[in-house]
C-alpha cells in the first residue's frame, strides 16, 4: 500500500497532503483519535464503545471508520443513539437486545471455512450478554451457533445439544447466578472455552462477582474468563481463536 501511494505521488496523481492522510495511522477528531491501522495490527478494525459518548460523537467516529473502508461495530449503544446513526447509514443493522450497531462489507466475507463458534447461554435473563457475544462474533466474520437456556438447573437441555457444541472451534459460555455452566461444558468438550459471568442473580451474587469467582476457580481445564457482562470481550477472543483455526485449515 505504501509503495502504491508513493508511486502515485511521484506520478502526480496524488498530492502530498492526500498521501499524508492515507498514510496516517490514526485520524484526530478532537474528541477521539480513530485508529485506522487497528485491522492491520490485530486483524479487526477498531470497535466503538457507545456508552458515555454522545450520538454526534458516535456518528463522527462511524463516518471516519467507514470512510477508510473498514467494517463498523458499535457496542453498548442505546436505541436512541442507534436511530440517530441509522438516519445517516440506513444500511446498518441494530440489535436492540445486544445493543449493537454494525455494518459489514458482505463482498469481503470469506465463507469457505465451515467452523463455528458456539454461544452457550445459561438462562433467558443472560440473553443480552449472550447476544452481544453472538452479534460481535458474526460482525467479526465468524459463523455462530446459539445454544440458549441450557443452564445447569435443567442440565438435560445442555446434554441434548452437547454433540453439536463439541463440534465448535471454540465456545463462549455465558452464565449468571453461581456461574457453574462453563465448568460443566469444560468437562465435556475438547476445545477452548471463554467464560462470561453476568450480573444476573440475587443479592449474594454481588452483581456477578460470585459467578466470576466460580469461573476463575473452575476445576475444568481450558477455561479462560473475561469480565462481568463482557460478551464483546468473550466473542473477540473467540474470534481470534477461530481465525487461527481458519488459517490452520487452509494450510
Amino acid at each position: 500500500m505504501m509503495d502504491e501511494i508513493l508511486d502515485r505521488v511521484q506520478k502526480g496523481t496524488l498530492s502530498v497532503a492526500e498521501a499524508k492522510e492515507k498514510l496516517a495511522t490514526y485520524e484526530n477528531l478532537g474528541f477521539a483519535k480513530v485508529d485506522h491501522h487497528r485491522k492491520k495490527r490485530q486483524g479487526f478494525p477498531e470497535v466503538v464503545y457507545g456508552e458515555g459518548k454522545t450520538k454526534e460523537q458516535i456518528l463522527s467516529i462511524i463516518e471516519a471508520i467507514r470512510s477508510n473502508g473498514n467494517d463498523v461495530l458499535v457496542t453498548r449503544i442505546s436505541k436512541e443513539k442507534a436511530e440517530h446513526a441509522l438516519t445517516e447509514f440506513p444500511e446498518f443493522l441494530y440489535n436492540e437486545t445486544a445493543q449493537i450497531l454494525s455494518w459489514k462489507d458482505e463482498s469481503k466475507v470469506d465463507d469457505s471455512f465451515q467452523g463455528y463458534i458456539a454461544i452457550v447461554c445459561a438462562g433467558t435473563s443472560d440473553l443480552r450478554v449472550a447476544e452481544e457475544a453472538a452479534i460481535t462474533a458474526e460482525a467479526l466474520g465468524c459463523n455462530v451457533r446459539r445454544f440458549y437456556d441450557v443452564g445447569v438447573a435443567g442440565i438435560h437441555r445442555l446434554l441434548d445439544n452437547i454433540e453439536e457444541i463439541r463440534q465448535a472451534t471454540v465456545s463462549v459460555v455465558v452464565a449468571g447466578m453461581e456461574g457453574a455452566l462453563p465448568s460443566v461444558v469444560g468437562g465435556l468438550v475438547s476445545h477452548p472455552i471463554i467464560a462470561v459471568p453476568t450480573s444476573i442473580g440475587y443479592g449474594a451474587n454481588f452483581n456477578g462477582l460470585s459467578a466470576l469467582l466460580t469461573m476463575l476457580n473452575s476445576c475444568a481445564s481450558g477455561i479462560s474468563v473475561v469480565n462481568i457482562d463482557n460478551g464483546f470481550g468473550g466473542a473477540y477472543n473467540a474470534a481470534l481463536i477461530n481465525n487461527i483455526a481458519k488459517g490452520a485449515r487452509k494450510q
